[in-house]
């Protein structure tokens, strides 16, 4: 094996497994009823259920590497245990190891005061409380984040915020308490990438409307609970910014590096589980006299999704290795790769199961529809797949820069 595991990880993921098996996939069926009938505003009663369990048996912040209040896992250590939790859309949040927490957490620990610890990511790691990240805006094209348009203004010992945010992330969850806001503090800066900061902006300040869930393909609260927030004159404390006026990208980038690793590593385990299900299918099924996993299109469909599984794998845990030996600033060309490659590998492999499932594939019977629905949502998210693929084309053409 090319990135062999650790005893410590081998021993985790064997623990993942078992709990996977004994926890997560009997109850799949009840959290997407519960998701369907409570919705996007209310607390799931299965996935508060089972965190209890999970912690109980050490499953539990299995992420944020370089820090002592995690597991002590680097980037490599911590991929093979996210693959795993991807293959349901129950488990991230049951380890306490779900996106935006996840990379909100990395931020405070990395960027935030003492006291911004002890007051959020406490109980964050705890789980006691939920946060969201408010960046994406609906009024500009924010594949180019230097488009933001929100304001963060320095009024004395207070700054003032005003803007409209989309596709936030956990905002219409009750346990929601706070919220990264990126904006501009300096939109004259001739610098771009030092117009924005980041500022902490707690949830129940006056100002803050969370105007409505949003669907993603017609589900709600699954795999996401995206929604739209606006920001209207919310004061909060100057010491809220963090690290400073201007560093919004420099935390940015921060944050999406460990972030775009656990979605592809999810979305791993999400092709494995879909490959797995097309597998049976197509074995328990018969059409024009032979089972269909016997014609050709079907053995051809499967042996290609085996390959971009491995291939996709492979890629990513490079660039895991990577991050953790060179940084995430050096290896940004791995991190823009498997941002490109995964997530289109994902949605390819899920749309052959589809078709292999027949009508019924389209169905939310199989959650085929809502795999899909997590991968092609990921084309776009932490960036979409044209300005990485534009990255590593300037990144390669660096290299003849003198030729």
């Amino acid at each position: 094996m090319l990135y062999p595991m650790s005893p410590k990880v081998v021993e985790l993921k064997r623990k993942l497994e078992s709990f996977m098996d004994r926890h997560v996939y009997p109850n799949e069926d009840r959290f997407y009823r519960e998701a369907e009938e409570l919705g996007p505003w209310k607390i799931y009663p299965v996935v508060e259920e089972l965190k209890p369990l999970a912690r109980a048996e050490g499953l539990w912040n299995l992420f944020l590497p370089e820090s002592s209040r995690g597991a002590g896992l680097t980037n490599l250590e911590y991929a093979p245990l996210c693959e795993v939790m991807g293959r349901s859309h129950l488990a991230p949040e049951v380890f306490n190891c779900s996106a935006p927490d996840t990379g909100n957490m990395e931020v405070l620990e990395r960027y935030g005061t003492e006291k911004d610890k002890e007051r959020w990511l406490k109980p964050l790691l705890a789980g006691e409380i939920r946060s969201c990240f408010a960046m994406t805006e609906p009024a500009v094209a924010s594949s180019d984040a230097t488009n933001i348009e929100s304001s963060i203004v320095r009024d004395g010992d207070h700054y003032v915020i005003n803007g409209r945010k989309w596709y936030t992330t956990n905002a219409t969850d009750p346990r929601c308490k706070i919220c990264i806001f990126m904006g501009k503090t300096d939109p004259d800066n001739p610098d771009r990438h030092k117009q924005q900061s980041m500022i902490l902006v707690p949830m129940d300040t006056p100002g803050i409307e969370v105007k409505r869930p949003l669907p993603v393909f017609g589900f709600y609260g699954v795999p996401d609970r995206a929604s739209e927030v606006v920001f209207t004159n919310v004061r909060v404390p100057k010491e809220n910014m963090l690290l400073g006026e201007g560093r919004g990208f420099e935390i940015a980038q921060g944050r999406l590096g460990p972030g775009r690793i656990h979605h592809c590593m999810r979305l791993i385990g999400l092709s494995e589980r879909t490959l797995e299900k097309m597998c049976r299918r197509v074995r328990s099924r018969v059409a024009f006299g032979k089972p269909v996993s016997e014609q050709t299109v079907t053995q051809e469909r499967i042996a290609e999704a085996r390959i971009m599984i491995e291939q996709a794998r492979l890629l990513t845990l490079n660039a895991a290795y990577a991050m953790d030996t060179v940084g995430n600033k050096v290896a940004k060309a791995e991190i823009a790769m498997i941002k490109v490659a995964v997530p289109n590998m994902a949605c390819q492999i899920i749309d052959w199961a589809i078709q292999a499932h027949g009508g019924g594939g389209t169905s939310n019977d199989f959650g085929l529809t809502q795999a899909y629905a997590t991968a092609r949502l990921l084309r776009l998210a932490d960036g979409p797949d044209e300005v990485h693929r534009n990255q590593i084309a300037r990144f390669e053409l660096k290299k003849y820069s003198n030729a």
